[in-house]
């Protein structure tokens, strides 16, 4: 990218202006990943200071039984399969409540779609969990899974979502989004959720008065226009409802064999490794720039590790998701050294040497604690950035 055009961007950035797709693919297309990361944090500056957001989370995957077999995922399974797993209510209630002592604050539920479990089931699922835990936010269900719902109940995404409400739902969860753009979403998803769906059932949460986050997969079949048009779908969904709380870039998990079996459940394997920490972080900075419209964006640390996760601070995330605890969605791929839990004094830590103020959140972006920031020589004395 030539000096002309960074001057350009950076005044575009500075004004407020608005970037376009052309901006986008540019900004994808810089090698100078350091100019890109700056400009990115000033946006994250302006916008949410020099805080690092968190929440104390746990994640309940009910069923991983699923009738899509989408190329990317190593969590499903089919009926009668080794390893697929149905918990009963009770059994996702007693798990639930041996969380109670961790102080947590949200309950991440995602589940598989299910080809015979009845309505039902989610709705009392959610009003006994709201029972048994009853000061914790419920964050459950992917535009996908509300889809599913819609055709083994016969109602509409309306009816279901107010009975999801009455029941202690929260918040929608993200998932299902991938790659909207269809020429890789063909490839990789294997049901009938795409972007005429998932984002009418998000306008209708939020219309509703939920607010919910957008995610990307990326680092896959996808080229960068195709990330670029996805942010710009989102943004423009943004720009009419404004329930969007967060952007959620997701780094795809490559090539896992089940150790069990000897099955290849991630069929994926167009790349022989995963997205580099330097696209990752390319990826935070140009979705921070583009996505102008959306108050925070998260680094989630359980798919990028936690150095990544840490230098994605300085690159446009605000948000280091939560502790979580055997999350099965990629760690039924291969974690990669990262492990599946982080204890709210770990996030502490890692928030304050990355240089950064911790701020403990709620789910609807409440601020529950405040914490001390680095110290005084941290912050003076800021450590060089390695990639």
């Amino acid at each position: 990218m030539d000096v002309g055009l960074k001057r350009e961007l950076e005044e575009k950035v500075r004004a407020g202006e608005r970037l376009t797709r052309e901006d986008g693919i540019a900004l994808y297309e810089s090698d100078d990943l350091a100019w890109l990361g700056g400009l990115a944090h000033e946006v994250r500056t302006r916008k949410n200071g020099d805080v690092v957001h968190f929440n104390v989370n746990r994640h309940l995957n009910m069923t991983n039984v699923c009738t899509a077999s989408c190329a990317y995922c190593s969590f499903q399974r089919k009926p009668g399969e080794k390893d697929a797993y149905t918990m009963r209510i009770e059994e996702a209630v007693r798990l639930a409540k041996a969380m109670e002592n961790e102080n947590l604050t949200e309950l991440h539920i995602v589940n598989g779609l299910h080809p015979n479990l009845p309505w039902r089931y989610y709705p009392r699922s959610l009003s006994e969990l709201k029972k048994a835990l009853p000061n914790v936010s419920l964050k459950a269900f992917t535009a996908t899974e509300i889809h599913h719902f819609e055709t083994i109940s016969g109602l509409s995404a309306s009816e279901i979502l107010d009975e999801l409400i009455e029941a202690g739902l929260e918040s929608l969860t993200g998932g299902g989004a991938e790659i909207f753009d269809w020429e890789v979403r063909q490839h990789i998803v294997d049901h009938r959720t795409h972007w005429e769906d998932w984002s009418r059932i998000h306008r209708l949460a939020h219309s509703k008065g939920l607010k919910t986050p957008s995610t990307m997969l990326y680092g896959h079949i996808e080229e960068p226009r195709h990330r670029v048009d996805h942010v710009l779908r989102l943004r423009e969904l943004q720009d009419e409802t404004g329930g969007f709380q967060v952007f959620i870039p997701l780094r795809y998990q490559h090539d896992f064999v089940d150790m069990k079996d000897g099955k290849v459940r991630n069929r994926l394997q167009a790349r022989t490794q995963m997205a580099t920490g330097a696209e990752a972080l390319k990826t935070f900075a140009v979705s921070r720039l583009l996505f102008d419209n959306v108050p925070h964006v998260k680094v989630f640390w359980v798919m990028h590790g936690v150095q990544t996760a840490q230098l994605a601070l300085q690159h446009g995330a605000d948000d280091m998701d939560g502790s979580v605890v055997e999350y099965k969605i990629t760690h039924d791929a291969d974690n990669y050294g990262t492990p599946n839990k982080l204890t709210r004094e770990d996030l502490l830590d890692l928030i304050r040497d990355a240089g950064f103020r911790p701020v403990e959140r709620n789910t609807r972006y409440e601020v529950l604690r405040e914490y001390e920031g680095p110290d005084r020589a941290l912050r003076e004395s800021p450590q060089p950035m390695r990639v």
